[in-house]
């Protein structure tokens, strides 16, 4: 989860600034390629990507098929919003005042359009974290994502599935502690959104 979070955030950070800084036939061209991964359910989309990749018994090959799948279908999200992120910050008096004064497109995006564009996709890459490893457990569960000996919430539901009646705590635990996870990122997700907004400082 952490992964996939960190490489979707990075991919799509960074192909929504240069989409919405640049604009026109760039970022046409930018936003119709995210339309179509984001067109693409991301658990169906997963389970086309997992079954297509050859089938390996590497512990970390094996993480690594996954992460790419979630980040395939997940970084068009990512993209849009920073774009929309970017947009709204470009047209502020302190981004001409920057170009006026001769700063490099580079400068005017690290010093001016990023530190006030990045706290929204930063909350959204919190909440994320919990998704994926939702998303994660779920593949795992239907037997296409980590397999066993790997440690995974999923794995172990869907193992506990079978006594389901005799040792019904098999199955609670797991999914309880999924569900407190994926609920702590959301709440981690609006700690980060106040502490980031530059509104509040």
């Amino acid at each position: 989860g952490l992964l996939a979070t960190i490489l979707t955030t990075t991919i799509g950070g960074a192909v929504g600034i240069f989409s919405g800084y640049a604009g026109g036939w760039t970022d046409s061209i930018l936003s119709r390629l995210g339309d179509i991964f984001f067109a693409i359910p991301l658990l169906l989309g997963a389970v086309i990507v997992l079954v297509s990749l050859p089938e390996t018994d590497n512990y970390y090959l094996i993480v690594l098929k996954v992460v790419l799948a979630l980040v395939v279908l997940g970084w068009p999200s990512m993209a849009r919003l920073m774009r929309s992120s970017v947009i709204q910050v470009k047209p502020n008096d302190y981004v001409h005042a920057a170009r006026a004064l001769g700063a490099s497109p580079w400068r005017v995006i690290r010093s001016h359009i990023l530190p006030n564009a990045v706290a929204p996709l930063i909350v959204v890459a919190t909440i994320n974290l919990g998704a994926y490893i939702s998303a994660e457990a779920t593949l795992s569960y239907l037997g296409i994502g980590l397999q066993p000996p790997t440690v995974s919430w999923g794995v172990d539901i869907s193992a506990a599935v079978v006594g389901m009646r005799t040792t019904p705590h098999m199955l609670f635990f797991p999914s309880v502690f999924l569900s407190l996870a994926v609920l702590a990122f959301i709440m981690l997700g609006d700690a980060v959104r106040d502490a980031l907004d530059p509104k509040n400082r």
